[in-house]
């Protein structure tokens, strides 16, 4: 089976997403073909993916692709695989933008935010969640080449080092009508929220976005990313680049502490296929007791802390 992996990347970094995929696809004993789309020095992001288990890597370079655009990738990556056979094409988060425009090049469907994929008697069956995620189906491809994102952080990204064989090809990304005109990057670095292994979110009872301060304090210790649900980003307490929701982002850490988050079902959307939940909430009843793996009942304001001092000792 032909199977290609659109990589992603940032500031010449691999995401981690990109080295799952590969590496669940070399696990389950398929040979993969990974695309990398860009401009410059990508030598790190063909390392990180011969690493993974890719066993050639195609970078398909041209200077307008030095800036992800949805149109960029979807008619660079369609120029090049339209004439390769590919069987498979999957990506990871940054898929969800432009698979859709590139499976409508193709004439197929595309799955996006799979949590699971399979290949068995030479199909590929993915799972996904449907209805806000309270539940999930299996997704067979009728046809040719079948697509699919998978969500950041749901398999390992450990895989067997292959040969990874780069070979550069000259990129066709067409007409771009949108281009970036300027990147303002925060001065602060942060841990990525759907790459992150521990997420500390924080809801409407912080009261405040001085008070998320806490929460940092206590993400600074342990390197987590901190996150929000949507009642504390529109009272003003966070950005939305921290929301985790239906309408902020999907992840999936090995840990997911909720502070002070009642648990609706449009959080629970953006989180509950987190390996380990905790929630601590003052309110004995708030639904998210009903997904978490441990609760803490008790005030945020008072626990948060304790907790921060406890993992400072057992860091020390």
């Amino acid at each position: 089976m032909k199977v290609f992996v659109v990589a992603e990347h940032k500031d010449g970094k691999l995401k981690r997403v990109s080295a799952e995929v590969v590496a669940e696809f070399g696990r389950q004993g398929q040979e993969v073909t990974a695309l990398v789309l860009g401009s410059g020095d990508l030598n790190a992001i063909t390392g990180d993916l011969a690493k993974a288990g890719a066993s050639k890597i195609i970078v398909l370079e041209h200077a307008d692709l030095k800036d992800y655009s949805t149109e960029g990738y979807a008619n660079a990556a369609h120029a090049y695989l339209s004439s390769q056979g590919a069987e498979v094409i999957a990506s990871g988060g940054q898929g969800k933008d432009f698979m859709p425009r590139l499976a409508a090049k193709f004439g197929v469907g595309v799955a996006n935010d799979c949590t699971s994929f399979g290949l068995a008697s030479g199909k590929l069956t993915v799972r996904r969640p449907v209805f806000a995620g309270k539940c999930s189906k299996s997704v067979e491809f009728l046809k040719s080449p079948a697509m699919f994102t998978l969500r950041p952080n749901v398999v390992s990204s450990e895989g067997k080092t292959a040969a990874g064989t780069v070979e550069r090809v000259a990129a066709t990304p067409g007409a771009i009508r949108t281009k970036v005109a300027e990147v303002i990057a925060s001065a602060a670095k942060k841990v990525e929220l759907t790459e992150a292994d521990i997420i500390i979110s924080g809801g409407r009872s912080l009261k405040s976005a001085d008070n998320f301060k806490i929460l940092h304090e206590c993400a600074a210790v342990v390197g987590a990313a901190v996150g929000a649900s949507r009642a504390a980003v529109d009272a003003g307490y966070a950005p939305h680049a921290m929301q985790v929701g239906q309408t902020g982002k999907t992840v999936s850490p090995k840990l997911y502490i909720a502070c002070g988050i009642s648990g609706a079902i449009q959080h629970l959307a953006g989180m509950r296929t987190s390996k380990v939940i905790v929630a601590i909430n003052k309110d004995a009843e708030a639904p998210i007791f009903q997904k978490a793996d441990y609760g803490i009942v008790g005030d945020l304001f008072e626990v948060v802390p304790l907790l921060t001092a406890e993992l400072k000792k057992l860091k020390g």
